[in-house]
């Protein structure tokens, strides 16, 4: 049987500030019952594994910009792709990137609703021209088919980056509203894998509209003060397979095996 969470649970009376991450705002805007379900009653949605591979492909491409970085030099393909901008230092941007283990990142205090609002970001790069920050996202893949941002669930991306920019502009910087997409594609189309995967990378640009951050941090709010365990969203799949283990036509069946 699956145990409630006892941790990281949402109290009204509480005068602490309350993490909301990146990810947490993302999983209320996908479905606020699950959000409630989660953040204040400890009913977590089932588990998944970590995607090791993408995780240590990050871990380089940190590695390779930290180069960069120290040197004061834009990587080849802000070059190529005509970005007049280099890997940005600052001395907090380990605990942006959570090198530390931390799991809050950038994060800052929405003092209307007392929630501390917070993300961990892959990287930041400074613009030499404007000097407004660029929030950057690592991405890994392999695919055939042409590297673009549209789909579904790339929108998903997309506010995973207005979000990041919400918080730094909150946190004091000017940040541009374009972001950049640092994709890095496995190529699969190589005879032999001799132990090697190569990859070819290329940069993509969004500009964010992030209005709508602030209205979206008060629903939170609103929705955990309430006693009322909010309406699901239409086709939510954990919602529909609650609702099918609840169903009482269900129980009989499985009693009668």
């Amino acid at each position: 049987m699956m145990q409630k969470r006892r941790t990281n649970l949402y109290d009204s009376n509480s005068p602490a500030p309350f993490n909301v991450s990146r990810s947490k705002i993302d999983f209320f805007l996908e479905c606020p019952q699950c959000f409630y379900l989660d953040r204040k009653l400890g009913i977590s949605r089932p588990g998944i594994p970590g995607y090791t591979l993408n995780m240590a492909v990050d871990t380089l491409l940190k590695k390779e910009f930290d180069i960069l970085r120290e040197q004061k030099r834009p990587h080849r393909l802000m070059t190529e792709f005509r970005i007049d901008a280099i890997p940005f230092w600052h001395q907090d941007l380990h605990i942006w990137r959570d090198d530390v283990n931390k799991k809050v990142g950038a994060s800052v205090l929405h003092k209307e609703t007392n929630l501390n609002i917070c993300g961990i970001v892959d990287d930041v790069w400074v613009n030499i021209k404007t000097d407004q920050l660029h929030i950057v996202d690592y991405k890994s893949t392999s695919t055939d088919y042409p590297i673009s941002l549209d789909g579904e669930y790339k929108e998903g991306y997309k506010r995973q980056m207005e979000i990041y920019r919400w918080i730094f502009q909150k946190m004091g910087f000017n940040v541009s509203d374009i972001g950049y997409f640092f994709y890095v594609n496995a190529i699969k189309k190589k005879p032999v894998f001799n132990g090697k995967l190569e990859f070819e990378a290329i940069i993509l640009p969004h500009k964010g509209d992030n209005s709508w951050v602030e209205k979206t941090i008060f629903d939170i709010k609103k929705t955990l003060d309430s006693n009322k365990i909010p309406e699901s969203s239409p086709g939510c799949e954990y919602c529909g397979y609650r609702k099918l283990i609840d169903d009482e036509s269900l129980k009989n069946q499985i009693n009668l095996i």
